[in-house]
């Protein structure tokens, strides 16, 4: 069925054309009253849809639900289904990624349930404009979805990723677990050794089955998609700053989803330092 809308523009187009008022209302079902109506939602969504536009515009991969959060820090509060509506209309959609089907798997093993109780691990690769390789070492606490650290540099083996978690515990305490796949730089003589000396326990996923690491897995699409894939770095230590800005970002600025709309920052002040966390502070 036509919309109301839609049949209003096609009667002016009829009475444009030589027929009656009368007579086109009457072959298009509506009242003659309407074609004098001026319509008042335009011109309130105008202003919603122009800070949406420049929204999308620096968040060019985010979708209404979280742009919905941004609006309400900028003192525009609407609804889910009108800003969902506006976003349509305004042809700011994202387009969906096509998922890989799989067979279903073994629940992920040791789920976290605090802070600092299970953190995952893993690598990212991407290449600058003048040809250097880049390798990102990511690093994040599975509760908060705190991203505590992008190491990038050309190379990473385990005596960088022995570096980069002891100076990390040494900021945040040591966890429970250290989960991530079996590449060599996580399952080297070295990285166990310093696990044990450090009362650590490792969380092995299964070879072929990504999803037991799944919230890193998560993070990493959302730093290519974010990230690397909207930047073009010309040089490695362009790229460190930049990543590292917007990790930085990450943490404080990017509503995440699976915490309310919360950045981890908010969610992580919302813990406590006492009943929330699993972790150990090194002696």
């Amino acid at each position: 069925m036509v919309s109301v809308q839609e049949r209003k523009e096609q009667a002016s187009y009829a009475i444009d054309r030589g027929i009656s008022h009368r007579r086109a209302c009457t072959l298009l079902s509506i009242g003659r009253t309407s074609l004098y109506y001026s319509p008042k939602m335009p011109a309130k969504d105008a202003p919603v849809m122009e800070a949406m536009k420049s929204l999308s515009r620096t968040y060019p991969r985010f979708g209404s639900r979280r742009i919905r959060v941004f609006l309400e820090r900028d003192g525009i509060n609407i609804g889910k289904e009108r800003c969902s509506r506006l976003w349509a209309k305004a042809g700011l959609q994202v387009p969906k990624k096509r998922r890989r089907r799989r067979t279903v798997g073994t629940l992920r093993p040791i789920s976290p349930i605090a802070r600092n109780f299970v953190w995952s691990y893993d690598f990212v690769y991407d290449a600058c404009a003048n040809g250097q390789k880049l390798k990102c070492l990511t690093i994040i606490d599975e509760y908060t979805r705190e991203c505590l650290a992008i190491d990038v540099n050309g190379t990473i083996r385990s005596a960088r990723v022995i570096d980069v978690l002891s100076r990390l515990i040494r900021e945040h305490g040591a966890p429970r677990y250290l989960r991530s796949d079996n590449g060599p730089e996580f399952v080297s003589k070295a990285l166990l050794e310093w696990a044990v000396k450090e009362s650590l326990q490792l969380a092995l996923i299964q070879p072929g089955k990504p999803w037991q690491n799944g919230t890193n897995e998560s993070f990493n699409g959302k730093f290519r998609d974010e990230c690397l894939s909207m930047e073009w770095f010309r040089n490695r230590m362009e790229a460190k700053v930049v990543i590292e800005d917007w990790r930085v970002h990450y943490n404080q600025v990017r509503p995440h989803s699976s915490l309310n709309y919360q950045t981890p920052y908010e969610f992580k002040r919302t813990l406590g330092n006492c009943l929330t966390t699993g972790a150990i502070f090194s002696r």
